[in-house]
């Protein structure tokens, strides 16, 4: 097996910042972290400016499609062309997340994801499944004839349906069941999350006691901070053990709230994702999301009443809005799209750091941090035009 060794770009190792690093590829893994390496095996290099910078793949955990293609689908297809189209943006690997829809469309959905096999291109690493277990208040672009209450033998026959493959449940938590719910996701290893909701802050902080740990996209359909009622954004706010969702697209949360919750949750807690539809990448037109019309124009995804229905958003926006937004650094935005949802859906010990043993899973930047290459699993799958690989 011939090793492929990226050279003298800065490498965001999993600790340490590494100017002038090189990164060796095996096969699927990172064999080697440094600064100077040397071998008498035959090896193949790519050389980088010292200008750019390699990053850990970055992890969308909430992504509905892209390119078209819906996971709602249920098409192996589609499947593939949405992990196609991910790379370009930085994105290695993902959950495929679902809408609110009728149990057959849910169930259809649940088993071509767990029968889809990875190839080459960004990796599905499980479910996410987003409702039907939702707030009607709060539906947003949910379509609120199929939101249901809590059922958790449902929930079950789902969970056994997609192989096994749901790691994260955004659902209401003042719905009745829920606390039966949580402690079952709990026990399961499963994520849960609050979202569509409008509960208020006790009905949050009680769940959080028995396993609830996430928020699922932060401000947006959830009651609101209140000076007499934190409601959901309060306990995201004040619960160290929740982490929150942001979709750093100017448009679903405003710069200056981006950069309340910056300072106020900080970095360990936030994870950056898209919540993109089907229209991503596709330009102006008129697109569906769970049998509902979304209008997208200049990168506005709308329902015909102005409800927001997803976005467009890549990942590498986000990542270039965040640091236009906050001021944050790099290697802050590694924390939040790679190391913590790694840590969020439980695939740290192969997923998101760059360090030996780990998945090939990089990202090279350029110096206006534009994605230049992408290697998923040690297989170079997005390169510029315009950049030489000899």
């Amino acid at each position: 097996m011939k090793k492929l060794l990226l050279r003298k770009a800065s490498v965001y190792e999993e600790t340490l910042l590494i100017e002038n690093g090189t990164v060796v590829i095996e096969g699927e893994k990172i064999t080697f972290v440094g600064s100077n390496y040397d071998t008498n095996e035959p090896y193949e290099e790519i050389v980088l400016p010292a200008s750019y910078n390699i990053i850990p793949g970055m992890i969308d955990i909430h992504i509905h499609g892209a390119g078209g293609a819906d996971m709602m689908d249920a098409t192996p297809e589609s499947l593939e062309k949405i992990a196609t189209l991910l790379p370009r943006e930085g994105t290695t690997s993902f959950l495929a997340t679902t809408i609110t829809q009728s149990d057959a469309a849910i169930e259809k959905a649940l088993e071509n994801i767990a029968s889809y096999s990875n190839k080459d291109n960004a990796e599905v690493l499980g479910i996410h499944l987003e409702g039907p277990f939702i707030n009607q208040e709060m539906a947003g672009a949910q379509p609120k004839q199929y939101i249901s209450r809590i059922d958790l033998e449902k929930f079950k026959r789902w969970q056994r349906r997609s192989g096994n493959q749901i790691k994260l449940v955004t659902f209401a938590p003042e719905l009745e069941g829920s606390r039966e719910f949580v402690q079952f996701l709990a026990a399961e290893g499963i994520v849960a999350s609050v979202g569509h909701s409008n509960a208020v802050f006790t009905d949050v902080k009680e769940l959080t006691d028995i396993g609830l740990t996430h928020a699922t996209h932060l401000f947006n359909q959830m009651r609101g901070l209140h000076h007499r009622e934190p409601g959901v954004v309060g306990a995201a706010f004040l619960l160290g053990n929740v982490t929150a969702e942001l979709i750093v697209d100017g448009l679903h949360v405003c710069q200056e709230t981006v950069q309340l919750a910056y300072q106020v949750i900080g970095k360990e807690r936030l994870i950056l994702i898209t919540d993109a539809m089907r229209a991503k990448g596709m330009g102006n037109g008129v697109f569906d999301l769970g049998g509902q019309a979304v209008k997208v124009s200049a990168g506005k995804a709308v329902l015909e009443d102005g409800t927001l229905a997803g976005s467009v958003l890549k990942m590498n926006d986000a990542l270039k809005n965040m640091m236009n937004y906050t001021g944050c650094c790099l290697r802050d935005i590694t924390v939040m799209t790679a190391v913590n949802p790694a840590k969020k859906i439980d695939v740290f010990d192969r997923k998101g750091s760059i360090a030996v043993g780990k998945d090939a899973d990089l990202v090279v930047l350029n110096e206006s941090n534009e994605v230049v290459m992408t290697f998923c699993r040690g297989k170079l799958v997005w390169c510029q035009a315009t950049m030489n690989t000899n």
